[in-house]
């Protein structure tokens, strides 16, 4: 039955069900101590193994703690992981494994311990197993690392990363952000609104800001742009049709090797040879120095308007979502 246990859960197993098992609590006891062949994790919980815990050894441990003895803790209806960690298990860029959230249903609640953060809800979410462990989906996840989180920047960054990778909507993410009454925090409201005009990261988010303090025109984000034969030729950060003119926002890590800075160069030139002029900066111009993007776009966006008929690019998938806050 223990191995049964060990090879559901990961490895892992707790008091109860060790007992359930047929197991005295001093036998627990003494395979648990400074090196023996268990170990104990969090209060009730043991890895029944010696080397140290992987990252979804140390989730689920989570989950195993903060369930009801009685209850399966695989089956997502009493707890389940929440919030960055359950974000890093997906593998979703600037999501923080820790601490570990984890939700339990109300009334029940549990005692924090270490990285665990046990959080109470009325609201209980639709849940699925991500590597073996119970989660809630990535936009229940999103929302509660929003509203336990206080970086803003890195919240920006997070639900931005949620969206660019497919895991949800920017709808279904504004909803469930009102439905967790969060959606009036200062750094939510903001990424909220940056997502649903389709900015689709930090840095967008940024540029947003910057021409939104200018008289430039609002130009689509992350328009997909096609040549006059139907072929795709790219999709910029931002872009103004009226005036063809683009804005890259090229950073180290994704622009700078050798293959994806020829790539970039490769789509720049597609552009340019439809008639299409393109700014480019990056993420850290943008945060120290935005004056500067800004000014050659200004440039850019005069010489556009002047031309006698702007390049023959077409662009779709740019619906701006209207923002449905007051």
């Amino acid at each position: 039955m223990i191995t049964r246990i060990a090879h559901r859960q990961l490895n892992l197993a707790t008091h109860h069900q060790l007992r359930q098992a047929g197991i005295p609590a001093a036998t627990i006891s003494g395979r648990s101590r400074r090196g023996g062949p268990w170990q104990r994790l969090l209060p009730r919980v043991y890895l029944l193994q010696t080397g140290p815990p992987d990252h979804r050894q140390q989730a689920l441990s989570a989950v195993l703690y903060a369930a009801p003895p009685a209850t399966d803790p695989l089956s997502g209806t009493a707890a389940a992981l929440t919030g960055g960690a359950a974000l890093a298990l997906l593998g979703i860029r600037d999501a923080p494994p820790d601490p570990l959230d984890v939700l339990v249903r109300a009334p029940r609640s549990v005692t924090a311990t270490g990285r665990v953060r046990p959080c109470s809800t009325t609201r209980w979410p639709p849940t699925i197993t991500i590597t073996g462990v119970p989660s809630t989906r990535p936009v229940r996840a999103a929302t509660d690392f929003a509203a336990r989180t206080a970086d803003a920047d890195l919240v920006r960054s997070v639900l931005a990363n949620v969206v660019q990778g497919g895991w949800c909507h920017p709808h279904d993410l504004h909803a469930e952000l009102r439905a967790g009454r969060i959606r009036h925090r200062p750094a939510v409201r903001t990424a909220a609104a940056e997502l649903l005009a389709g900015v689709h990261s930090l840095a967008e988010g940024r540029a947003r800001e910057a021409l939104a303090a200018t008289d430039l025109p609002t130009p689509l984000w992350n328009a997909r742009l096609y040549g006059p034969d139907g072929a795709f030729l790219a999709s910029p950060d931002a872009y103004w049709p009226d005036e063809g003119v683009a804005l890259e926002i090229d950073s180290a890590e994704y622009h700078y090797t050798r293959d994806a800075w020829q790539a970039t160069l490769r789509r720049r030139l597609r552009l340019e040879a439809r008639g299409v002029l393109v700014v480019s900066t990056t993420p850290g111009i943008l945060r120290d120095e935005p004056a500067e993007p800004v000014g050659a776009l200004r440039t850019l966006l005069a010489l556009g308007a002047a031309r006698p008929r702007p390049p023959r690019v077409t662009a779709r998938g740019h619906a701006q979502l209207e923002l449905p806050l007051p």
